[in-house]
């Protein structure tokens, strides 16, 4: 295989252990009709395992020079250039498979949610603490927006510890696999993420405060709405479920 230098700016850690690829098969179900798009394909390892046991992969890299390490891929297998948050989503992908950049692997699975509505499972690979962050309860420290948007939109279905010695270079923290399959997406999903975001984005305020500072709403109209919800004024967002914040948008509108 050939070795490339890792860039520390686009978080690269690349797969080296295949024992790994056996894991990410099982967790993420995959199937001879599966379209999996994966981000961020490094060297190919894992992209080449998902070629010989799904229909198709697109694969979306941000880094040139791995294009030669990316060379006589499979047939089914189409990468494109660039950033995975700037370049059109493949809409035919049913699930989502990669060892995702730990630096923006939170902002690529919330855009995922609605950004490709045919995905019904994911299958990450990220930072522990990340993983953790997913399916947190409320009320505890790793609860915040992309608990309540994954949650509105997905079940957990899997999750692995994974050695920091299956990568190349080793990072400096643990990583997980997760796996979710999708539910159903609360309507106007867009408005959501404004909501949830503008919540969280000022943890120590209340959500009056948090939700006008944001410019979302005035903070005796959050105070109204939190009260037709049937909660106080001083509610802070890590006290309200998933599914109070779908009702707390509704109460706003």
């Amino acid at each position: 295989m050939l070795r490339v230098a890792v860039k520390k700016e686009y978080g690269q850690h690349f797969l080296r252990d295949p024992n790994i690829l056996d894991v990410i098969g099982r967790l993420a179900e995959l199937g001879p009709d599966d379209v999996v798009f994966e981000i961020g394909p490094g060297q190919g390892v894992l992209t080449r395992y998902l070629a010989a046991r799904v229909a198709r992969v697109h694969g979306v890299e941000i880094d040139r020079a791995l294009e030669p390490a990316l060379q006589d891929l499979p047939a089914n297998v189409e990468v494109v250039f660039g950033d995975a948050l700037k370049v059109e989503l493949p809409q035919d992908a049913t699930k989502l498979v990669a060892n995702l950049p730990y630096n923006v692997a939170t902002p690529l699975v919330v855009e995922s949610l609605d950004g490709l509505p045919n995905v019904r499972l994911w299958c990450v690979m990220v930072q522990r603490e990340v993983a953790a962050r997913f399916f947190a309860e409320p009320g505890t420290k790793d609860y915040g927006a992309v608990s309540v948007l994954v949650q509105l939109a997905a079940e957990r279905t899997g999750f692995h510890p994974v050695s920091r010695w299956v990568f190349r270079p080793p990072p400096n923290v643990d990583s997980a696999l997760v796996a979710f399959r999708r539910t159903e997406l609360p309507a106007d999903f867009g408005r959501m993420k404004e909501v949830v975001t503008a919540a969280f984005s000022h943890r120590r305020k209340t959500l009056p405060n948090s939700l006008a500072l944001a410019g979302l709403a005035s903070r005796e109209r959050a105070a109204e709405a939190l009260a037709a919800i049937g909660q106080p004024a001083e509610t802070r967002a890590e006290a309200l479920a998933p599914e109070d914040f779908v009702a707390l948008a509704e109460a706003l509108r």
